[in-house]
This record gives C-alpha cells, sequence and structure tokens, in this order.
C-alpha cells in the first residue's frame, strides 16, 4: 500500500526542551513538497553536533526539535520537480547540500552549496518556512534540513545522496557527516604525499578519520595528539604511529613536534575546535611547504594570533567544510572507497543500542566513551 502524498504517523525521539531526555512519540510527518523527498530511515548515529546543539548552551535554542543528521535510509516518496531520486533508491542524507545551480556548485574549488549549506538556526522548510513534523497539530522544529531521529523524515533533494544499494546502510550512514569530514580534510585539502609525516590534533571519530586518511595516502608517519591517553591505543587501528599528550611536556606542542620531525610535519589536521590547538597546528608543519588545515568548530567569539612570518616562511593555513566533498557529486565515491575494501569503516562503530534508547547513545558520548553509537530503527 502506498503512503505517497499522505501523512505518516511514526516515532520520533523529540527533544522537547534543552539538555532534557530524547522521549519517542508518535508525530506526524508530511508529504514531501517541491524539491523534498520523504524518507524512510533505517540507521543514524549520533554526531557531537547533535549533542552540542541540544544542550543549547552557546547559541539559539528552538524547541521542541528532531534532532539527528547522521543516517541511512530509502526514499519513501518524492515531491514535484525531483528528478533524481525515486522511491526505493537507498540514500544518505546531509546536513549541507548541493543544488548544482549555484556559483558554488558550479565551481570545482567550492562545496559550500548558496541555497543549501548548513544552517543550524533553521527550523523549517526553505521552501515554505513550515515544518514538516508535527504533534497534535502543533509544529515540531526540523534540525540541519535531516532530523533523522525520526522513522521517517523530509529533506530537500539536493541534500539526499543516492548510493549504491548494496552498501550496508549500518555501516556508510557514518559517512553522511563526521568520517567525511575528517577523512576529506586529509585528502582533499591537506594532500599528504606517500612517506610523508602527518600531525592528528584530537582523536575523537573526526581526527581518526582524518588518520584514516593519512593512512590511505601512505603517509609513513601519523602523530596523534591528544589530552585523553586512553585514546591512544584504539588509535592505533587507524594507522595513528606516535602519541603526544601536551599535559606531559613544559614547552608547546608544536615545538615538541619540530623535534620530533626534524622541524615540522609535513601536513597537519586540527579536529578539535579549541584555539591553542589550531594554533599548534599551524605552527608545528614545516617551514618552506608545510600545510595545516583547521576542522574543528570554534566557539563563536574565539580567535587566534600567529606570527605573519610563519606564513612568509611558507607555510599554508588551510579551512575545510565537509572535507570539500560536494555530497550528491562526491559521496557515492567515499561509500565505493568503502566497498572496495579501502576504506574501513567497522572501526569507527563502538556502539549500538535500538531506537527505543536512543538516549544511552547520548549518556555514552557525555562520557567521551567510544566513536560512533549506532541506533537502530524500528525497534
Amino acid at each position: 500500500m502506498s503512503t505517497a502524498g499522505q501523512v505518516i504517523r511514526c516515532k520520533a525521539a523529540v527533544a522537547w526542551e534543552a539538555g532534557t531526555p530524547l522521549v519517542i512519540e508518535e508525530v506526524d510527518v508530511a508529504p514531501p513538497q517541491k524539491h523534498e523527498v520523504r524518507l524512510k530511515i533505517l540507521f543514524t548515529s549520533l554526531c557531537h553536533t547533535d549533542v552540542y546543539f541540544w544542550e543549547a548552551k552557546g547559541q539559539t535554542p528552538l524547541f521542541p526539535r528532531i534532532f539527528g543528521h547522521e543516517a541511512g535510509g530509502i526514499v519513501e516518496s518524492v515531491g514535484e520537480g525531483v528528478t533524481d531520486l525515486q522511491p526505493g533508491d537507498h540514500v544518505l542524507p546531509v546536513f549541507t547540500g548541493e543544488c548544482q545551480q549555484c556559483r558554488h556548485c558550479k565551481s570545482s574549488e567550492s562545496n559550500m552549496c548558496e541555497l543549501l549549506r548548513i544552517n543550524t538556526d533553521r527550523g523549517v522548510m526553505i521552501s515554505d518556512g513550515q515544518t514538516r513534523f508535527s504533534k497534535d497539530g502543533k509544529p515540531i522544529y526540523h534540525f540541519v534540513g535531516t532530523s533523522t531521529f525520526s522513522e521517517y523524515t523530509v529533506a530537500h533533494s539536493g541534500c539526499v545522496t543516492k548510493i549504491d544499494p548494496q552498501a550496508p546502510l549500518d555501516k556508510v550512514c557514518v559517512l553522511s557527516c563526521g568520517i567525511s569530514t575528517g577523512l576529506g580534510a586529509t585528502l582533499n585539502v591537506a594532500k599528504p604525499t606517500r612517506g610523508s609525516t602527518v600531525a592528528i590534533f584530537g582523536l575523537g571519530a573526526v581526527g581518526l578519520a582524518a588518520a584514516e586518511g593519512a593512512r590511505l595516502a601512505g603517509a609513513s608517519r601519523i602523530i596523534g595528539i591528544d589530552l585523553n591517553p586512553s585514546r591512544f591505543n584504539d588509535a592505533k587501528k587507524f594507522g595513528v604511529t606516535e602519541f603526544v599528550n601536551p599535559k606531559d611536556h613544559d614547552k608547546p606542542v608544536q615545538e615538541v613536534i619540530a623535534e620530533m620531525t626534524d622541524g615540522g610535519a609535513d601536513r597537519s589536521v586540527e579536529c578539535t575546535g579549541n584555539v591553542n590547538a589550531m594554533i599548534s597546528s599551524f605552527e608545528c608543519v614545516h617551514d618552506g611547504w608545510g600545510v595545516a588545515v583547521l576542522v574543528g568548530v570554534p566557539n563563536k567569539d574565539d580567535a587566534f594570533k600567529t606570527h605573519p612570518m610563519n606564513l612568509l616562511n611558507e607555510r599554508t593555513l588551510k579551512g575545510t567544510f565537509f572535507g570539500n566533498y560536494k555530497p550528491k557529486t562526491d559521496l557515492p565515491s567515499v561509500v565505493a572507497k568503502y566497498m572496495n575494501k579501502e576504506l574501513e569503516l567497522e572501526k569507527f562503530i563502538t556502539h549500538q543500542v535500538p531506537f527505543s534508547e536512543i538516549n544511552k547513545a547520548f549518556d555514552i558520548m557525555l562520557k567521551g566513551e567510544g566513536l560512533r553509537c549506532m541506533i537502530t530503527m524500528g525497534h
């Protein structure tokens, strides 16, 4: 029986207010409008960004809201004007998009779509300023255009990537956010050469994905920097060869790395969002050819300073968003890397819970345990 064109009532994990446990509710999900698709979510995982906006300490709170943006699912129905997706397609919803029309989408250098780039404040759909979620006739707000903590969700078609139907959604769903961000920061932006030395600041899921990128690129030394030594052992699985805890040294960590590497690392990738780590990551690369890439998201009033000579001595500082991948154009090739066994994803998934126990995933992340917790829908 087709549900196309009808309201679907399903379970969703609703955040009613900041910092309080999510509640599994029956919600109504309206049909997709023009340029939208409705998805059946099969697997979703928790990313730190969900936790950050659920806590709502640093930004405008918007509740009730359905969080979630790292997921895999199947297209249930499509709205008017959608030609590249159809019911039954296996897809990854993505928190940023690709309209394929704007200057950014037409540029080979950018993935920052003018229409669909991430907007954390917006809780409604672009086309009509309305929500597709409601309960008892009252709206429930969206999050970054995906809201995957629901059995069904509606997204703009430019934020939905069709992938190989053979790819296991419970593995490749982690590519819709953090893993691609770290992997692409290394492969697409830092671009280390075979045999080079790469320093990774922050060994959470994104940092370890950056290390995985360095491993795939053939780096000979991958130095992991983290304040939490319990992360060091697991990081070996991602190609990290040496570890530095800044707390173990009485001088700046960039000086420690310079000593270890005969003048500096060839590349560095910063995945913490801490401005001191940003300075260290830039100042730790070698003069003449060193490239530092910033991935971590800072607090809103942050700023950092470094001496201009660090740049004049031919060091390069770059930033990246979503690993410089265009979601619709490039993500299928990242899925292919997993399918042909170049890229390993299983090691990122350290916990699993049924949808009914989604709050456990928040507890695990708040304790700083594990990397990704896979949440299975329909349980």
